[in-house]
């Protein structure tokens, strides 16, 4: 026998559920306002902790298990490792400015003489070489005719110094994030798996929690860490032949590596430039070097990034630039991490048989 239903009974428990449905979403939302400040610098720690894990766990037992005081030991290098190379490149760029508006001001500006075979160079060689003659010849005057155009980059330059500034302070920030959830690895890994888990159900979420750990920590390597091996190479190289603002267009060359952008936009001009001031031998190596380090992703990228954790350019390129339009520098990096861990953990859902389409039965007696 149905029981009937009560319509103010049923009417009661909407409008409670209704209530209770608007107060739990006013917290979350409220909770998600306090800490968005937060949240990118909090995901960027993550990263750094699971990408630095290997190693943290060699100096944790170096230490005698100490958690701790690993933790410390991480935190002071990888702060120094970054505070140190900012500095220089701040203050590369600060001396540019400056003493490029000083000699422009004072009328002090002296530019070298063109290669004598500039003019022999097809397309650009005669344009270029007569440009280049006029600016030897009056320096004042070519800086004059193009003031605006110079102002506008020194303030440019000026500004980006100081995002970096603001994206170096985040980035500390998240080091010590990192630091923190290294000392409290364990507990934090058992939260995070046990948050998969009541997402995905018992086998999926820890499949999920592993596909995650892993692509994170092969894509820092794959991405960033060549990255970071193209730049220290080809700032090395530009020091060795005595390129102005070599830190600086370092740090440019460490920003296209990690939008999958050949280095050698930026590493063919100052061929160019090295041709014109250096030897042959030495801007014959130098460029030699300079081509080197921009293929050298082709055979580094199979070294670092894990077997299986292929990830496209398409997406790592997607991510880094809407990263950092989205957030800023620090978006850069992160942005191209997370792209990349959304994009695996996609594909790890459409590949679970679970999801497979039910093929029809053949049934022979039908």
């Amino acid at each position: 026998m149905n029981t009937p239903i009560d319509d103010t009974k049923v009417l009661q428990l909407t409008t409670e559920a209704a209530i209770r449905l608007a107060l739990l979403t006013a917290v979350v939302a409220a909770c998600l306002r306090i800490i968005w400040p937060f949240v990118l610098p909090v995901v960027w720690g993550v990263i750094i902790a699971i990408a630095v894990w290997p190693i943290f766990r060699r100096l944790a037992a170096v230490c005698g298990g100490r958690q701790k005081l690993a933790a410390g030991i991480f935190v002071m290098v990888a702060l120094a490792a970054l505070i140190i190379p900012s500095w220089l490149v701040a203050e590369s760029v600060t001396d540019v400015v400056l003493t490029a508006g000083e000699k422009l001001a004072s009328g002090s500006v002296t530019v070298p003489a063109p290669p004598d075979d500039i003019a022999d160079w097809p397309i650009i060689g005669e344009r270029l070489a007569a440009g280049w003659n006029k600016a030897v010849a009056d320096p004042p005057a070519v800086a004059l005719a193009f003031k605006p155009q110079i102002v506008a980059v020194g303030s440019g330059l000026l500004s980006t110094a100081a995002g970096m500034g603001l994206g170096v302070l985040q980035f500390a920030f998240s080091i010590i994030l990192a630091g923190v959830f290294l000392a409290t690895a364990t507990g934090g890994a058992n939260a995070a798996r046990a948050f998969a888990v009541r997402i995905a159900g018992e086998e999926r979420g820890k499949e999920l929690a592993k596909t995650a750990t892993d692509t994170v920590s092969s894509v820092v390597k794959g991405v960033l860490g060549v990255a970071l091996v193209q730049s220290v190479a080809a700032t090395l190289g530009m020091l060795l032949v005595g390129v102005p603002a070599a830190t600086t267009w370092g740090l440019l060359v460490l920003l296209l590596a990690i939008v999958q952008l050949p280095p050698l936009l930026i590493l063919g001009p100052m061929c160019f430039y090295v041709f014109s001031t250096t030897g042959t031998f030495g801007a014959v190596t130098f460029t030699i070097w300079a081509l080197i380090v921009s293929v050298s992703d082709s055979f580094l990228k199979p070294l670092f990034l894990g077997r299986g954790v292929a990830v496209p350019m398409l997406v790592i390129l997607i991510g880094a630039i809407g990263g950092m339009l989205a957030f800023g520098v620090l978006g850069l990096f992160v942005g191209a991490v997370v792209l990349a861990v959304g994009y695996q953990l996609t594909t790890a859902w459409f590949n679970d048989p679970a999801f497979a389409p039910s093929q029809p039965s053949n049934d022979s007696g039908n």
